[in-house]
């Protein structure tokens, strides 16, 4: 198995050698395969698995979007993976709705539906397995969140208690966001930008330094593609006008 420290030097080669990224995409296709099998609750065929291809595909972006501020990089490209796989199913979804479910088609033995060739993309991912990946996303978010000195029960206990304040970090927030290098600064630095984020939105520098840990822990969310911690993030934090951030 290679070191974390051989891993990131593969993968800062793969960024400026197309040859090289070909050879340590090749090197953990099992890897990549593993990932998929449990999306998909079975082995992937090359060749046969549009799922592959995607998790092949979204471990060369995970290469390309990578840095050693992101943290261990085959759980940011495990990450990755996962995140292109739902974006997958939901189109999947969005496209298969234009068809009539209710169709009959044809094979040597039978006639059925249409919809019993289509497995819903609410199910692919199983209550076991979805419990195992949130385990598994938020173990990796408390480590990230250690680089920064915080635990997650810092962040519970440093959330805004009222909505006023709850939309002023959010105000912050969707400035850093605007804003990708501030985010860039925040990964480099392990620092929020309080006084970038006070002067770019408008909000109280003190009300800033007060929610810190807060800020600091949705900062990390947004930049390092936790799609389970994001959707809860979402949900207690709402827009104006009820849009997420």
């Amino acid at each position: 198995m290679d070191s974390d420290h051989q891993i990131v030097s593969m993968v800062y080669e793969a960024k400026e050698d197309r040859n090289a990224a070909d050879a340590f995409i090749g090197r953990y296709m099992g890897f990549i395969k593993s990932e998929t099998a449990k999306f998909i609750h079975r082995i992937p065929q090359e060749g046969v698995d549009d799922e592959l291809s995607i998790a092949m595909m979204a471990f060369y972006e995970a290469i390309s979007g990578y840095d050693r501020s992101r943290g261990n990089f085959l759980s940011y490209a495990a990450r990755n993976i996962h995140n292109r796989l739902i974006d997958f199913y939901r189109k999947e979804k969005r496209h298969s709705s234009n068809l009539s479910y209710h169709q009959l088609v044809s094979d040597d033995d039978n006639s059925h539906e249409l919809v019993d060739e289509f497995a819903d993309p609410r199910n692919v991912v199983d209550e076991s397995t979805v419990r195992k990946v949130a385990a598994s996303e938020i173990q990796e978010f408390g480590r990230q969140l250690a680089l920064f000195s915080l635990t997650l029960s810092d962040v519970a206990e440093n959330c805004p208690k009222q909505k006023r304040t709850l939309h002023g970090c959010h105000k912050a927030l969707d400035y850093a966001r605007q804003n990708p290098s501030l985010l860039n600064e925040f990964l480099l630095k392990r620092k929020v930008p309080v006084t970038e984020l006070a002067n770019g939105s408008g909000i109280s520098k003190k009300t800033l330094e007060r929610h810190r840990k807060y800020l600091a822990a949705i900062l990390l969310a947004l930049t390092n593609g936790y799609e389970i911690i994001r959707g809860h993030l979402y949900q207690i934090i709402p827009r104006k006008g009820g849009e997420p951030l």
